[in-house]
């Protein structure tokens, strides 16, 4: 090796270094999902029955603030009691938590977003104490919410942003660098602002880019902005790094115009399906329970139950429909991985979800518009029951001449082996 005398790194140290380095982000990655499904939610201590009903649903995981103002309320000390009791809760189910570091607090830079030295420090020691105190436990940590928008004071900046974000990057890797870290969390898929955080390197840090890719118009319209968004993250990475990509948060209000109750029933699978069929590690669905009681608020309107709670009541929330459709894509695809795209359009998509244990195939079909017959290859004389998007049973079907016939509609449709 080079002599160390001379203040120069032998080759086989600078091997090990790297070798250990490129082990660590491995480790990182490992625990990153490959097909998950995730819920907002708004709580750390659940009402009585609420986690039991959300569980059922399948979710594999849930986001939620992380909020430090809560947290650090003495300059230096963190109190960390409510989100053990969430985790604990989880754990329970078996539900790994998403958790937002975010947002300003009182003690630093007058209440904004850190930008000063002292608040950028205090906020990366901050969540370097929560990565500490929750070290191991399969957390994702989010760099901020929506930081291109409103939640960023007093405006957005995405200089700013990355400044934080970079010094929270180093801060958490620096103590735990096989715990996860993924940003930087927009709204929707602001290219301009993505790219800025790219350039400034946080791509040595994020182990995952997340965004929030809401829009008005059908899911499947989001593949161009995924494939985007891909090629970007190819440009932008560390060459020996695969960065994955992860929708934070996404939903669809009923109150959106041309929405109701059963459209956004449909749009919840086609939403999550359309992400995983787009190599989407995590998609999450906005939101566990409406937010409020409002027939003209966009934003009350977005959940799986509705806003009412009721003590002692089974179940303890009112159920909407796409409450249903989340549970009946979640258990129905518990356990399989996307194996095929039979068919992989904005207009019709067939997908093909294998269970490695047993090798059997559920195939789920739809189209973004109007109703299509369609074949694809299959074994002859092979038959399926089918399950509608809410799970009620339908009727068999069989394939013939190596080709099952479909006719799809806008919402999914399941097939099992009979």
């Amino acid at each position: 090796g080079i002599n160390a005398e001379y203040g120069e790194i032998p080759i086989s140290t600078m091997i090990y270094l790297y070798l250990t380095l490129l082990c660590l982000c491995s480790l990182a990655q490992s625990q990153l999902p490959k097909q998950a499904a995730s819920v907002n939610i708004h709580f750390t201590d659940p009402a009585q029955g609420e986690m039991e009903l959300l569980a059922a649903t399948g979710w594999n995981f849930i986001r939620m603030d992380f909020f430090w103002s809560g947290i650090e309320k003495t300059k230096g000390i963190y109190d960390f009691d409510s989100y053990d009791v969430l985790y604990r809760n989880l754990a329970t189910y078996s539900i790994r938590p998403l958790w937002i570091l975010d947002y300003s607090n009182p003690l630093y830079d007058s209440g904004l977003s850190p930008h000063t030295p002292e608040g950028i420090a205090a906020f990366a020691n901050f969540a370097r104490a929560a990565v500490l105190h929750f070290k191991g436990k399969g957390i994702l940590w989010e760099m901020w919410n929506e930081p291109n928008g409103g939640f960023w004071t007093p405006h957005a900046n995405v200089t700013a942003y990355s400044a934080l974000a970079l010094a929270v990057g180093k801060a958490i890797k620096g103590v735990a660098p096989d715990e996860l870290y993924i940003g930087p969390a927009t709204s929707g898929i602001d290219f301009n602002f993505i790219e800025a955080v790219f350039k400034a390197g946080l791509l040595e840090y994020f182990d995952a880019v997340s965004v929030h890719p809401y829009r008005d118009s059908v899911p499947e319209t989001v593949t161009l902005d995924w494939n985007k968004l891909k090629a970007m993250i190819e440009q932008y990475k560390p060459k020996s790094k695969n960065v994955p990509v992860i929708s934070s948060e996404w939903g669809y209000s009923t109150l959106y115009a041309h929405l109701n109750l059963v459209l956004q029933s449909k749009f919840l699978p086609r939403e999550i399906l359309t992400n995983w069929a787009n190599g989407v590690i995590l998609s999450t669905w906005y939101d566990w329970h409406d937010d409020c009681i409002s027939n003209t608020n966009v934003e009350c309107n977005f959940g799986t139950v509705y806003h009412t709670y009721y003590p002692g009541r089974n179940p303890v929330y009112d159920l909407k429909p796409n409450y249903q459709s989340a549970k009946t894509l979640l258990t129905t695809l518990r356990g399989h991985s996307l194996r095929n795209h039979y068919i992989f359009s904005e207009a019709v998509t067939v997908l093909g979800f294998e269970d490695p244990r047993t090798l059997s195939e559920v195939i789920v079909g739809w189209t973004s518009s109007t109703n299509q017959t369609i074949a694809i290859p299959a074994v002859s004389n092979t038959c399926y029951r089918t399950l509608d998007y809410l799970g009620t049973q339908g009727p068999n079907i069989c394939s013939v001449n190596s080709k099952l016939q479909l006719t799809l509609t806008d919402s999914p449709v399941y097939l099992l082996r009979a």
